[in-house]
């Protein structure tokens, strides 16, 4: 039974964002260790995650029930009740917001709010039914973590927690638009609007580039913007050319679903790397060094 309970919170999405959380906490704090402010803050986030994904399987469960990949499901197969699921959700989410309250800051509180709404509400209970832009509306639930990690240790949001934000949210598309291409005939089934199954897979590989080109230079822009030292740069560029180049593949792909596979696979890659780059590689980087560097 605690199994279950443990799988309908999903895990690997939790376990996913943890990453990005402890990357934007060390970015902050460079190299200092509050543990009572770490522990804090990857347990509230991580309780906020799994009630959000808790309320998302209860909402879901109609649709996960026409795909493949989420047909045997907790709630669709009956495992546990609605009524007890909706209960479990929202006692997970009292205890997140309430930890995150009390040890951390009301900044970071706020943005753990602010990513759980955009994630139960807005994409979750009407975009992801209705509109092709649920993927846009909810990258910003996906991006909160990491300036959630990041707040908590500043309590402020500056131009480092707006890049956090802008990096991920751009990473969560061309991420969220490769598995709607290999899981095309999911998405189809269940009638849900995403890029692909609207407007097909040439436009979304289109749209995968451009993403793919932005986040590239939103990632170089916290060595550039001095948050962030010269080793996280050249891993943040080589990423991105190598991201880049797989993105340029696909337009000539003999199989669609083996490239957008491996587009995902190369994305979660990607964003690990990032979030341990930026947590060990926090060395300031002094403006005019660093043009000596680039020279």
């Amino acid at each position: 039974m605690i199994k279950q309970y443990l799988l309908v919170t999903k895990p690997g999405i939790i376990f996913g964002n943890l990453v990005s959380v402890i990357g934007g906490f060390f970015l902050a704090s460079k190299g200092s260790l509050d543990f009572p402010l770490f522990l804090a803050t990857i347990t509230g986030v991580s309780l906020v995650i799994a009630s959000g994904c808790a309320f998302n399987n209860y909402i879901d469960q109609d649709i996960d029930g026409l795909m493949e990949r989420t047909r045997n499901r907790v709630l669709v197969k009956g495992l546990i009740s609605p009524k007890t699921t909706l209960i479990y959700a929202a006692i997970l989410g009292i205890a997140g917001f309430g930890l995150l309250w009390l040890m951390t800051n009301p900044l970071a509180t706020a943005l753990a709010f602010m990513g759980f709404v955009v994630y139960v509400g807005l994409y979750s209970l009407w975009l992801k039914r209705t509109s092709v832009y649920g993927t846009l509306i909810g990258s910003l639930s996906g991006a909160a973590p990491p300036v959630i990690g990041y707040c908590a240790v500043s309590n402020r949001f500056d131009i480092a927690a707006f890049l956090l934000l802008l990096i991920f949210s751009l990473w969560q598309m061309p991420h969220s638009y490769a598995i709607a291409i290999f899981r095309f005939k999911d998405y189809q089934s269940a009638s849900i609007p995403v890029l692909p199954v609207k407007y097909g897979i040439s436009v979304t590989k289109n749209h995968i580039l451009r993403y793919i080109l932005a986040f590239a230079v939103a990632t170089l822009m916290l060595t550039l913007s001095g948050y962030a030292g010269y080793t996280y740069f050249i891993v943040a560029a080589l990423i991105g050319i190598g991201w880049t180049a797989m993105a340029f593949a696909g337009f000539k792909a003999v199989d669609d679903r083996i490239w957008a596979k491996k587009l995902f696979i190369f994305s979660i890659v990607a964003i690990t790397l990032l979030s341990v780059m930026m947590s060990v590689d926090f060395t300031t980087p002094n403006p005019a060094q660093f043009l000596t560097f680039l020279g």
